[in-house]
């Protein structure tokens, strides 16, 4: 039977392995906590004191770079000209009623899906500036409720 040492070098060369393939950070965590462990079982038999090593070393590094990853690694992000529609002004050309799924406003010259951010029913004709997209639909919030809490040539 294998030593435990063995098991966790193992284990170690394993996830280096899939870390190398992936080339993504999917798995440099688990790579720590063996590592830790592999050192650890070289001072003590204790096999469950060994995996709960590996696990916490292995939560700890994933906790605390995993946002590290995200930050600086995740640039797979490309902006759209759909992006370029939030915080335009635009012009309701169906009412908007969330309740029956209805709505249309008018942006730069094309008509998009429209609900309203807060549920309110805003008419047609009104003004309304786009707060963000969901899928093919603008959130929109009435340009006076924008207005009334700041001034819109600040926006």
């Amino acid at each position: 039977m294998p030593t435990p040492s063995l098991c966790w070098l193992a284990a170690l060369v394993v996830f280096l392995i899939v870390e190398g393939v992936t080339v993504g950070l999917v798995s440099i965590w688990f790579a720590a906590g063996s590592l830790a462990a592999l050192l650890l079982s070289l001072a003590v038999d204790n096999i469950w004191v060994q995996f709960a090593v590996f696990f916490v070393v292995s939560a700890v590094c994933l906790l605390a770079l995993r946002p590290l990853r995200q930050k600086y690694l995740k640039k797979d992000y490309q902006p759209t000209n759909a992006d370029r529609a939030v915080g335009s002004i635009g012009v309701v050309t169906e009412p908007i009623d969330n309740l029956s799924a209805t709505g249309a406003v008018q942006l730069e010259g094309k008509v998009w899906t429209a609900r309203s951010v807060d549920g309110s029913l805003i008419p047609v004709d009104a003004k309304v500036k786009v707060e963000r997209i969901e899928g093919v639909k603008v959130l929109v919030r009435p340009v006076q409720s924008v207005a009334a809490g700041q001034d819109m040539s600040q926006t």
